[in-house]
């Protein structure tokens, strides 16, 4: 019998999950929910998802919830299915941002149910496109990459293994972390740009000047400021910005230092530290690139062991009396 994972959000991060999952219809039965229903037809349309169902009705027969939303959205979700949820479900999400989610989840997460975080990485190829949502999905845009995987204290090992199995068959390789460590990367490379993006906007906008600047601002500025328009809502950027204040500020102090250090030396004319400060800036920025295209990581630690089928690895979670039960034998 096919285990149920149903995904909760079908823009690109869901849409692509589903995709990457289609060949495995025969162990597993994608059921899709978003509050777009309109969204939700189309991506059962372009075999995304194997049927539609209202939330609760989603959730209710579900195995494997995966909660591919906005972070603004998380906690109301949470909250809505938290009753839903049968025993063992492993809840998983994609947000950016893990420590405030996990509070979520012990609020409205009964016991017996499980959660764990992914930090999906997006394929190289991804970066160029400005589109978002359903249109750009694409089941390889995983593949080749890192997944990090929050796994929360005292969850078992069946479900951490779970986790992996997910990984691999997007593409992905796996990455163990906790929601700490995980936060710590995120601040940097996905809260940071775009508050820098955001700090530029209210520094330009309506400043002295702005009247004519408006008129010839172009690439350079709408690359800069593209940070805070494809990526986050507001609300989700400010979440995440105040659940992850310790390494949203430490992050945002490093970057004020460069910012210092780079106006001083303008300041003071120093045409050798500012050719190399932007040649560091160019050369860093094409190394990082080409590593991401190449991806070498992948083959660290040795070649992927064969895995069950993620089928299968659901009957061993449901099979001979629930997880909580034989936690409860080993104690």
């Amino acid at each position: 019998m096919a285990a149920q994972l149903t995904i909760i959000g079908l823009g690109q991060i869901g849409a692509s999950i589903g995709l990457a999952l289609k060949n495995r219809r025969d162990s597993i039965r994608r059921v899709g929910y978003d509050r777009d229903a309109s969204a939700a037809k189309a991506a059962q349309n372009l075999g995304v998802i194997d049927e539609v169902k209202n939330l609760k009705d989603a959730v209710r027969d579900a195995n494997v919830v995966v909660l591919a939303l906005p972070l603004s959205e998380i906690r109301e979700t949470l909250e809505r299915i938290g009753p839903q949820l049968r025993e063992n479900a492993v809840v998983f999400d994609t947000a950016p941002v893990k420590s405030v989610v996990l509070e979520w989840v012990k609020e409205f997460i009964p016991e017996g149910r499980f959660y764990l975080g992914l930090v999906p990485a997006l394929s190289p190829q991804s970066f160029a496109s400005t589109e978002s949502g359903l249109k750009v999905a694409s089941p390889d845009l995983f593949k080749q990459t890192i997944m990090v995987v929050d796994v929360p204290s005292g969850t078992p090992r069946e479900v951490e293994e779970l986790a992996f199995d997910l990984a691999y068959m997007l593409g992905a390789k796996p990455m163990l972390t906790d929601p700490v460590e995980s936060d710590g990367l995120m601040a940097s490379v996905h809260v940071l740009p775009q508050l820098a993006a955001a700090a530029l906007l209210n520094a330009t906008l309506n400043q002295a000047g702005w009247t004519e600047a408006r008129k010839l601002a172009g690439r350079p500025y709408a690359g800069v400021t593209g940070g805070l328009a494809y990526f986050d809502d507001p609300v989700s950027l400010r979440t995440a910005a105040l659940g992850n204040r310790i390494g949203v500020v430490h992050a945002l102090d490093i970057l004020l230092a460069s910012l210092k250090g780079l106006r001083d030396d303008i300041e003071n004319n120093n045409e050798e530290n500012v050719a190399e400060r932007l040649k560091q800036a160019f050369d860093g920025r094409e190394h990082w690139l080409d590593d991401r295209s190449a991806a070498e990581w992948m083959n660290e630690g040795g070649e992927k062991i064969d895995v069950p089928d993620f089928g299968e690895r659901i009957n061993q979670i449901f099979f001979g009396g629930t997880i909580a039960d034989r936690l409860k034998k080993k104690k």
